[in-house]
């Protein structure tokens, strides 16, 4: 059988029932170095993902031994991984692993379409989506107007929404770029840092400074921001404007009230982009504030050319233990509103209250 990858496959009678063999040849033309990773890094983590299956390279061909649906899935793996390198593109355990997941949920993207749809190029470094939920959001910024991106710290929502703006400034699509961010505790903090106004309002944007940094040569940065070219200013600041011909990006955006959001997106122009990001499980407004992000998807979820786009923990792509910890902070979450509507809904006895679990795991009893 002939893959669309150029190379072949043949199955061969497996000794057990429910077993395949299948023999995958990659074709000449393909470096094994690049398919395999150096010193196998690469086919260590293709074993890894199948535990079930035995995974065997010699020369140019690879050996596939397992139950039929996880040898499929290896069949399938290595074409994509095929396409990648094809692409120009190196391959990293991490990039298998994501594709693996891919494959398993049975999307209609193929992995490969993902890793290799580049965004920008800098000083030989490429940005680009590395899982599907980002590579949707990274479509949606395309084909809407107004785009949210909700998720967990770690998920590059700001990251991709910035490599997206510099793309549309140097195809000329729109003629600057404004990134905004609340400074929700300038109220009670500022006073005490040193400096003017601009000083102490830096440090809550330096993250969005960083990121520019990683997508502009220093020396352009300075000149475009002197020029007006890019604008990195506090939310505040947004205020009485109307932004045309912009890429407005809103960073953090789950410490605006439902006041500020509205004024931020009334500030939308003609032939204007915004994105808005954030992660709804890190709210720092003053207590009884709600959160403008978490309203804002009540109000414009039926809205024309807005769009929600959502990431996970599985979308993290800093640290792994970043992934991990979201998680188990999301079912902490979950266990203590569990636990709030029980006692809620349960009968009060004041002469048995339940007191706070102790770190022993034991419950103690107030008596």
């Amino acid at each position: 059988m002939t893959e669309p990858n150029g190379g072949t496959t043949a199955s061969e009678p497996a000794r057990d029932a429910g077993q395949a063999v299948h023999r995958i040849v990659v074709p000449p033309s393909v470096n094994m170095v690049a398919l395999l990773g150096a010193r196998d890094e690469v086919l260590r983590a293709v074993e890894r993902s199948f535990p079930r299956a035995d995974v065997h390279a010699r020369g140019n061909e690879i050996t596939v031994t397992g139950p039929f649906g996880e040898v499929a899935l290896v069949e399938r793996l290595i074409d994509e991984l095929l396409a990648v390198v094809a692409a120009g593109q190196s391959l990293t355990p991490d990039a298998v692993e994501r594709s693996v997941g891919m494959l398993r949920q049975q999307t209609k993207e193929r992995p490969a379409d993902v890793l290799t749809l580049n965004i920008l190029s800098n000083r030989g470094k490429t940005i680009r989506p590395k899982t599907l939920n980002q590579k949707r959001y990274v479509d949606a910024i395309d084909e809407h107007t107004v785009v949210f991106g909700i998720g967990p710290a770690g998920t590059g929502k700001t990251y991709l929404a910035m490599a997206k703006a510099v793309q549309a400034l140097q195809a000329k699509q729109v003629n600057r770029i404004i990134l905004t961010r609340p400074a929700v505790e300038a109220g009670e903090r500022l006073g005490f840092l040193p400096g003017t106004l601009n000083d102490k309002i830096d440090p809550y944007l330096r993250p969005l400074y960083d990121a520019l940094h990683d997508m502009i040569d220093p020396e352009q940065i300075a000149r475009l921001m002197a020029s007006g070219t890019i604008e990195v200013a506090p939310l505040a600041y947004m205020r009485g404007r109307t932004l045309n011909d912009a890429f407005i990006i809103l960073d953090e955006a789950q410490n605006t009230s439902a006041e500020q959001m509205k004024m931020f997106l009334t500030r939308l122009g003609f032939g204007s982009s915004m994105v808005i990001t954030g992660d709804v499980t890190q709210v720092d407004l003053p207590g009884g504030t709600q959160s403008g992000l978490r309203i804002v998807q009540e109000i414009l979820q039926d809205i024309d050319d807005v769009h929600f786009a959502y990431l996970t923990s599985a979308d993290v792509v800093r640290h792994r233990l970043v992934g991990e910890i979201v998680d188990a902070y999301g079912r902490w979450d979950a266990d203590q509103q569990s636990l709030a509507q029980a006692r809620a809904s349960g009968p009060r006895q004041p002469q048995d209250r339940l007191a706070p679990q102790n770190p022993y795991g034991r419950r103690n009893r107030v008596r």
